[in-house]
């Protein structure tokens, strides 16, 4: 814990403080006293006041009035392609699934070069942080035109977000047997060369660690399977470093992995030793009752894409099984080609929607996940999917990361009864405040230092470019 004398941020007087901590505390007029990176004190006016008072040296620097508000940890966002905002509405406008959304995009996105994926990383980052999003993690898979993952690396730092970004790659082009063209597909040599150079350049495995990287072969129908096994070893030879793929995501995937390698695709990533606790899987729509008691027994996570699963008509995810037998399962807004926003309070609502709804072998029911239960898969659940011990909740010890999302306007007039369920039971709404690792990155609704209009702008000219040399500007 830092020093007594270390000046502290008080935030007080929200409408409730919803904790996520192992009591699931809902503090009735709360407080939260940070100090330093860390949350010091959480509890009502009068707890906090206490505690404040109980040592003469600490004093508060800052207070922020939560009047209006629900405070609660940063959402955490444990899947997105950053890029992808630059080819919004593109492939979804056409009502393409998956693998024929790919084929149309590939040709695009691989038009992209550093200053693309910067300036769309920068843009899709301070829309979630407007969103509530604390911690995101990033699955970056193509570096076409000299492109790396330290373009987006410095998006974030920019921006002052928790960050998971993952080295992604593509090995097997559509001449061996994959989906990708050729010429997007990197050598395995190179591949696993420049994970090994991420990990060493960026990686922080310490508590409290704003950035930890992750190693992520794209998906069973564009890597082999020694490229697989090869990134699972060199994870495991450095602390923490995470273990990152796309895997049953579609009934097109399915026949692929069991054409191309005899196995479904959690059989095959067994084979090549893809499962564990430093694992966690993008998707998972299409797994068996067996399958997801090997999820749970094997400690692997599982990060639920309700939007973007619509959207492609992959499917809906059976996440109450899943969270019923204990998998690590946490929300994801997915790339920004397959959601078209990057709201992580939306995703949370979608996800509370989508699992009331009836599919093959599932009748419909009102109350197969309730609002808190979906606000927590986006805070505890996305912190346990991620393996971080740090983050997720609100407690003493904690890392102080915490958002404060108006309850006072139109959206909520008349939900006075409920404030907590009433973020996901009503339309979803920007943060008020952010706070992430102590510091103030989202203060009354605006991000200090950013430019968004510029931004945007800036945005828009390299979306337009990426087009324009793909020959389908307008």
């Amino acid at each position: 814990m830092n020093t007594d004398n270390e000046q502290i941020l008080l935030l007080h007087g929200a409408a409730v403080v919803a904790t996520m901590d192992a009591q699931r505390r809902e503090i009735a007029g709360g407080s939260v006293a940070v100090q330093g990176r860390q949350i010091a004190c959480v509890g009502s006016a009068a707890e906090v006041q206490a505690w404040l008072d109980a040592e003469p040296t600490r004093r508060v620097q800052r207070r922020i009035d939560l009047t209006g508000c629900v405070l609660l940890p940063g959402l955490i966002n444990g899947h997105h392609h950053l890029y992808q905002t630059l080819t919004r509405g593109i492939g979804t406008a056409r009502g393409l699934a998956l693998f024929d959304w790919l084929k149309t995009l590939y040709p695009i996105w691989g038009q992209m070069h550093g200053e693309a994926v910067y300036v769309s990383a920068k843009l899709g980052l301070a829309e979630l942080l407007l969103s509530g999003a604390t911690t995101v993690a990033d699955h970056l898979y193509m570096y076409p035109n000299g492109a790396r993952i330290d373009d987006e690396i410095a998006a974030a730092r920019e921006l002052g977000l928790r960050f998971h970004p993952t080295r992604g790659s593509m090995s097997v082009g559509i001449s061996q047997g994959g989906l990708p063209p050729d010429h997007l597909v990197e050598d395995e040599d190179a591949i696993l060369r420049d994970c090994l150079r991420v990990i060493g350049q960026f990686h922080d495995a310490q508590d409290y660690s704003m950035l930890r990287i992750g190693l992520a072969p794209c998906s069973p129908f564009s890597v082999s399977g020694e490229l697989m096994r090869q990134s699972a070893r060199m994870a495991r030879a450095h602390a923490r470093v995470g273990l990152h793929t796309h895997l049953a995501e579609t009934i097109d995937e399915d026949r692929y992995c069991l054409e191309k390698f005899g196995m479904r695709p959690l059989d095959y990533a067994e084979s090549v030793e893809w499962l564990g606790p430093d694992v966690w899987f993008a998707h998972m729509v299409h797994p068996s009752g067996a399958e997801i008691g090997k999820l749970a027994h094997s400690c692997s996570g599982v990060c639920h894409c309700a939007s973007s699963n619509m959207i492609l008509a992959s499917g809906i995810a059976p996440v109450r099984a899943m969270v019923d037998a204990g998998v690590r399962l946490g929300l994801g807004v997915d790339g920004s080609a397959s959601n078209d926003g990057n709201h992580m309070l939306g995703e949370a609502r979608q996800a509370m929607l989508l699992q009331r709804v009836g599919w093959p072998g599932f009748e419909s029911r009102a109350d197969r996940m309730s609002a808190r239960e979906a606000l927590e898969l986006a805070t505890l659940g996305g912190a346990r999917m991620l393996a971080r011990q740090d983050i997720g909740h609100l407690a003493p010890g904690m890392a102080a990361d915490l958002v404060a999302f108006p309850i006072d306007g139109i959206e909520h007039a008349g939900a006075q009864s409920d404030p907590l369920a009433a973020l996901l039971c009503c339309a979803p709404v920007r943060v008020r405040y952010s706070v992430i690792n102590g510091r103030v990155v989202v203060d009354e609704g605006r991000i200090p230092g950013l430019d968004l209009p510029a931004l945007v702008r800036q945005h828009n000219a390299q979306a337009q470019g990426l087009l324009q040399r793909a020959g389908l500007a307008r």
